[in-house]
């Protein structure tokens, strides 16, 4: 099945690409959460003025990730858990956690956009990187201290 997407994703491809999936895929997952649009012949027409306001939108959004940038990575969170031993953490730090955190500082960046590959669950100093557009990523300063748990 051929289809026309609507969004980049990531192992398939970007905006206003035409690519070919499996039928179930297509039907089941792209077009219900219209993510993708079947590529039919007047669809295929609709295409070129997509990929001309698809430009467009991706030059205004990858200025303002520019702008962001420089915003963003002087920026520290410190996050205080309680600690075990060996500095490991009750829980963990994860993307929502810094997500959050940037929110609190007046930054609207999406949890998705924070890469972690794994929740953070040791003390330290990391540096997290975040993804606000296809080209611009920004690095987060992230600090996790200890809180000594209650002894027993």
């Amino acid at each position: 099945m051929e289809v026309i997407l609507r969004e980049d994703i990531s192992n398939l491809g970007h905006r206003g690409d035409v690519v070919k999936v499996a039928d179930g895929y297509g039907r089941n997952y792209l077009l219900p959460r219209k993510l993708a649009m079947e590529a039919t012949a007047a669809n295929k027409a609709v295409i070129e003025q997509m990929k001309a306001s698809a430009v467009r939108r991706s030059a205004k959004e990858k200025s303002e990730a520019e702008q962001l940038v420089t915003q963003l990575n002087s920026v520290a969170l410190v996050f205080t858990r309680k600690v075990g031993d060996h500095e490991q953490l009750f829980g963990s730090v994860t993307s929502a956690d810094i997500a959050q955190g940037l929110a609190e500082k007046g930054f609207n960046v999406d949890r998705r956009k924070v890469h972690l590959d794994e929740p953070l669950k040791s003390t330290g100093e990391f540096h997290i990187p975040v993804k606000l557009h296809r080209e611009v990523t920004a690095h987060v300063s992230v600090t996790v201290k200890g809180e000594e748990a209650p002894a027993e």
